[in-house]
């Protein structure tokens, strides 16, 4: 293999693992294929160079047919679920109520838009309200969607959303001034 090919494979490899850390989720390859403009095998065999690489590290690879993510490696779980349980023993912070009031007030919300209210990135709140079980994934499409779970709505002692106080009112905030900044 000459040094030119290996130099743009190892480019495509840092990209695409940059990519997958980035995104925090599974990535289709397909779009991986579209988004580099490379061969299915150009990327099968970057995805090997990956996985070969993240070995013996704390993240590893994980892929099925149709997609790929990059997550915590099984050599340090017994750290993560200390970890995990540490952070469900804590109350949550102003940071993971004010997520939960978007989630809950404006309804079913990407992780985009939720990060636009907020002007923050969300990655690390969502999924700590996800493993309490306050808020749930919803696919639609190609997107992912977080709506209050049940168990939130059983914590907050109401059988639906519409009891959330002044639901109406916040709503009709939210829907205005969405109006206004698509003008």
């Amino acid at each position: 293999m000459s040094t030119n090919t290996e130099s743009t494979l190892q480019e495509l490899a840092q990209n695409i693992e940059g990519i997958l850390f980035w995104k925090g989720e599974a990535v289709s390859k397909k779009k991986l294929i579209e988004m580099f403009e490379c061969s299915e095998g150009q990327l099968e065999e970057v995805l090997k160079h990956i996985d070969n690489e993240t070995k013996n590290r704390g993240i590893s690879l994980v892929q099925t047919d149709s997609e790929v993510e990059l997550r915590t490696s099984k050599t340090v779980s017994k750290t993560i679920d200390q970890i995990q349980k540490d952070e469900l023993s804590r109350d949550l912070g102003k940071a993971s109520l004010e997520t939960l009031a978007i989630v809950c007030y404006r309804g079913p919300s990407t992780r985009k838009e939720i990060e636009y209210v907020r002007g923050v990135n969300c990655q690390s709140i969502l999924r700590t309200l996800e493993i309490r079980g306050l808020i749930e994934r919803e696919e639609e499409g190609s997107r992912i969607l977080y709506k209050p779970s049940i168990d939130l709505l059983g914590h907050l002692g109401i059988a639906t959303l519409q009891e959330l106080p002044e639901i109406d009112k916040v709503k009709g905030m939210i829907e205005k001034h969405e109006e206004n900044t698509e003008e």
